[in-house]
């Protein structure tokens, strides 16, 4: 019983180094399409005017290594090592909305109101970063 129990372990370890060595980490920038909305209010708090579209952005996907294994000097009898797929550099653009309406849902015309320039600020560059580390 002793030895299977060893033997478990064992395999288990040498599983999770496999794992951990075979594992790739493809954390990359990807194109996706959002919906964008953004509300204009006057100094009463009273809606302007609304404005919306759909824009591409990029986002941070992909997988990095990370580990778990025994450790007898932890609580829980392992030691975790987690990584994540974060930003690394943020870029700011500039958006513009085209579809713009007035608190009644009456669609905007005019030059001045019709359209609405945004800034945000989306993932440039990606990269694993140890989980919980936002320190950066």
């Amino acid at each position: 019983m002793y030895f299977q129990r060893k033997l478990i372990c064992v395999l288990n370890i040498i599983f999770v180094i496999t794992l951990y060595c075979l594992a790739e980490e493809t954390c990359d920038t990807m194109p996706t399409e959002i919906h964008v909305t953004k509300e204009e209010f006057d100094e009463m708090g009273r809606l302007i005017r609304s404005c919306s579209g759909e824009v591409n952005v990029n986002k941070c996907e992909g997988m990095c290594s990370s580990q778990v294994q025994p450790s007898v000097s932890t609580a829980t009898g392992f030691t975790k090592e987690c990584f994540c797929c974060r930003e690394n550099f943020l870029r700011e653009r500039l958006i513009t909305l085209t579809h713009c309406y007035d608190p009644d849902g009456v669609r905007l015309t005019d030059e001045d109101r019709a359209i609405m320039e945004v800034r945000l600020r989306e993932p440039d560059d990606c990269k694993c970063f140890k989980c919980g580390d936002f320190s950066r």
